[in-house]
């Protein structure tokens, strides 16, 4: 039984996607944070950075690589983050072959607190393995919620109107799912995952400023030693590396989706030179940021023909 509404709610939700979707990669809908994803043909292992989501796949599958872990969110899986993530994915169109279709759920530390403070939270215990990401089985509760939320927003009226309590309930699921401690770390600071997610949010929100290790540290109320541990441990890099990934994701964004010239865009993003910049971005993305604009640009434009 249980199976059978799964079934019968992804197949709604690949119908109610491939309507929403306007094309390849993510597209925005009527209602702030939420994210349709859709890729028409399999894409290699490349780096992706994705904002605190709940990740819900109707079609397709996508596998995610971080340090030595590998998680994947298909149709039986949900994708919990719970801070801005930078890590590798491969995605994998479906086995009929129709599109990879997804759509993400933003997580706010706002939403989530107001909830938790509403629940039992004492149950949602730091689990015994570090990370901030964790796929996981996807219930029939989770499910139908993703399905009204779909529905919802085919109209921009419902979207408004209803939109912003099913994704509520859709987080509340989250939260009351095995993942939920991932959710709980965003808000407060308890605990070394809590006190890291902090130090995430500041990094995330004022990458382009100069960093600080131990300033960062100290605001979080660690030792620069312990910060590292944890922090590498959480999040399979040093504090260094991630934001140097989270930089040059940004400056991909603006030189692939708005057309901005390489040396503004790693002005904007905190590189004082251009060069080194330059340097960064081929060793990361595997190409210069104008051959990284041409192959996305070419990529897209095949995948919706």
């Amino acid at each position: 039984m249980e199976e059978s509404l799964l079934e019968t709610n992804r197949r709604r939700m690949v119908a109610l996607l491939t309507e929403l979707t306007t094309g390849p990669g993510f597209s925005p809908s009527p209602l702030a944070g939420v994210n349709f994803g859709r890729a028409d043909c399999g894409c290699p292992r490349a780096p992706v950075l994705y904002e605190p989501s709940i990740y819900i796949v109707a079609n397709g599958r996508k596998t995610g690589f971080i340090g030595g872990r590998t998680f994947v969110y298909d149709p039986n899986h949900y994708l919990v983050l719970a801070a801005p993530l930078p890590f590798e994915c491969v995605t994998e169109a479906g086995p009929d072959g129709g599109p990879m279709l997804g759509v993400s759920v933003g997580v706010s530390p706002t939403v989530v607190g107001d909830l938790v403070v509403r629940m039992d939270a004492r149950r949602l215990l730091e689990p015994a393995e570090a990370g901030c990401v964790r796929a996981t089985p996807l219930d029939p509760a989770m499910s139908d919620a993703a399905v009204r939320l779909l529905e919802a927003l085919r109209t921009p009226v419902e979207a408004d109107i209803l939109g912003p309590g099913i994704v509520r309930e859709i987080v509340y699921r989250a939260l009351c799912g095995p993942q939920g401690h991932l959710l709980l770390a965003m808000v407060g600071r308890h605990g070394n995952t809590g006190q890291i997610n902090a130090a995430l949010q500041r990094m995330h929100a004022r990458y382009a400023e100069p960093f600080s290790v131990s300033e960062i540290a100290s605001d979080v109320g660690m030792s620069v030693s312990a910060f590292h541990h944890q922090f590498k441990a959480l999040m399979a890099s040093s504090p260094v590396q991630y934001l140097k990934s989270v930089r040059l994701h940004k400056a991909r964004d603006l030189i692939v989706n708005e057309g901005t010239a390489a040396s503004v865009a790693a002005a904007s993003v905190g590189y004082e030179s251009p060069s080194q910049f330059s340097r960064e971005f081929k060793r990361f993305f595997g190409a210069t940021p104008s051959e990284e604009a041409r192959r996305v640009r070419a990529f897209l434009a095949g995948s919706a023909s």
